[in-house]
């Protein structure tokens, strides 16, 4: 023990496998950069998927093009805040493990229904947020009363079903993004398959710490394929436009602006709240399920109660902060997950980098536009396992439950209901209010915990199938 404790003060490379090891600079940046740049883009995503599409409250007008660039500012920004805050708890908010915060896209569906309303907006949009984090907060805080109906076999759902609804995102962004107008071409097959091969061949290749950077090493690798086509006039795959824009629009240096200090000022509305209210129930649930497989797949040991409260009152309350800086909530990012579980690089220093990266890149606008240049195509062909590896972790968890035919029945019916109402071709709940439709029909994650939970507690027990 007592050498054990030297080797985690001891400033040593090998600490990035240690929790709370004392890592070089050298090693600690560039294995944090490589969780940022497998987050960057699916961070900013959600942000312009809604806010583009937001409308100010009470007209028919749409944020301006600088107004979305300096939103997107704001979502780095209060992600690296909101990864500080796990990383390094304040008071019982955060969990002190390796989990990377990010901007979610569950809430898409729900956002979008408040955003578009002119009764509500943009503005009321960014009330709900703020209340509906609080209200996560609150929920997280609580967890001790009850964890206990979060069973074993619930939770390795939960984490299978993040796997699975993960799988399109990055088959998606190999393909060159959804909804891309030449999705599928042989440019991007190309670059997001010499991408894997890297990340596949540096992690053979590469000893000791560094085979861990194998991510890193593909993204750059597939950067710089694409950079080439692109100069070439092969293919248009690197937008360089895009940084000389963010510079002539915000400039070198721009400190993220709170709502409260612009035009938009946030309103409160009841019924937008109880519209996001579920949802982030729902998001609370897969932070469940990534807190769970970080400490199952990463720590090898179960997930402690103060963990689980910590890391939902961050999911929550940074919610709230990314809120009164006008962006969309924040949740556990899984990517980061899949990337922690595979690399087992868990040590909260090294990410803590990577959170004062994005930190640095929201007060750097063209930093920013950099990272965000990144193509789809190579994105994809880093992610595709890390995604797996998610899944495969879920499948671990689930060997640890005993089988018997109430477990058959609770995994069987929850994956049958949960994926199979994504796969409907129409809306499965089209007799019920619109919100429905917008939580189940296009969110996996969501289905397969309702039905997973509802099961476990009302499916009687015997001696036989007590899962605990």
């Amino acid at each position: 023990m007592e050498n054990k404790e030297a080797n985690v003060k001891t400033v040593t490379a090998e600490n990035i496998y240690r929790l709370n090891g004392r890592v070089p600079l050298s090693k600690a940046i560039p294995f944090g950069l490589q969780h940022v740049l497998a987050m960057f883009v699916s961070n900013l995503a959600p942000v312009l998927i809604v806010c583009s599409a937001a409308l100010v409250r009470g007209t028919e007008n749409h944020l301006t093009a600088v107004e979305i660039t300096r939103l997107l500012q704001c979502a780095m920004f209060a992600a690296g805040i909101g990864t500080c805050m796990q990383l390094y708890p304040i008071w019982k908010i955060g969990s002190k493990l390796p989990i990377v915060m990010g901007v979610s896209f569950t809430f898409l569906g729900s956002l979008l229904i408040i955003c578009t309303n002119p009764n509500l907006g943009y503005e009321g949009m960014i009330g709900a947020v703020i209340l509906g984090g609080i209200f996560e907060g609150l929920v997280g805080l609580s967890a001790r009363y009850w964890k206990r109906f979060l069973t074993p076999v619930v939770s390795s759902c939960v984490v299978i079903a993040i796997g699975l609804s993960l799988l399109p995102v990055g088959m998606n962004s190999w393909g060159g993004g959804s909804g891309a107008a030449d999705f599928g071409s042989w440019h991007h097959l190309l670059v997001g398959l010499f991408t894997l091969l890297v990340c596949l061949v540096s992690r053979y290749l590469l000893k000791g710490v560094y085979k861990n950077l194998n991510i890193l090493v593909g993204l750059i690798a597939g950067y710089i394929l694409a950079g080439i086509l692109t100069l070439a006039g092969v293919a248009p795959l690197v937008d360089f436009s895009g940084i000389g824009k963010t510079v002539g629009e915000i400039g070198f240096f721009s400190l993220p602006r709170p709502v409260f200090f612009t035009g938009h000022m946030p309103v409160f509305d009841l019924g937008a709240f109880f519209t996001i209210a579920i949802v982030f129930l729902v998001s609370a649930a897969e932070t469940t399920g990534a807190t769970t497989a970080v400490c199952k797949g990463a720590l090898d040991r179960d997930l402690k109660i103060e963990e689980l409260q910590g890391s939902l009152a961050v999911d929550g309350f940074s919610s709230t902060i990314s809120g009164c800086f006008g962006c969309l909530p924040l949740t556990s990012f899984s990517q980061n997950v899949g990337l922690v579980t595979m690399t087992g690089v868990i040590n909260r220093f090294t990410i803590l980098m990577g959170a004062l990266i994005m930190i640095l890149a929201s007060l750097f606008p063209p930093l920013g536009a950099f990272f965000n240049s990144l193509p789809q195509s190579v994105l994809g062909g880093c992610t595709v396992m890390m995604f797996g590896s998610i899944l495969y972790e879920g499948v671990k968890m689930l060997k640890d439950c005993k089988f018997n035919d109430r477990t058959m029945i609770i995994v069987s019916l929850s994956f049958c209901v949960g994926v199979g109402l994504t796969q409907t071709d129409g809306n499965f709940f089209s007799a019920f209010p619109s919100a429905v439709g917008d939580i189940f029909n296009g969110n996996a994650v969501a289905g397969v915990f309702v039905v997973a939970l509802l099961l476990s507690l009302f499916l009687p027990k015997s001696k036989d199938a007590d899962e605990d």
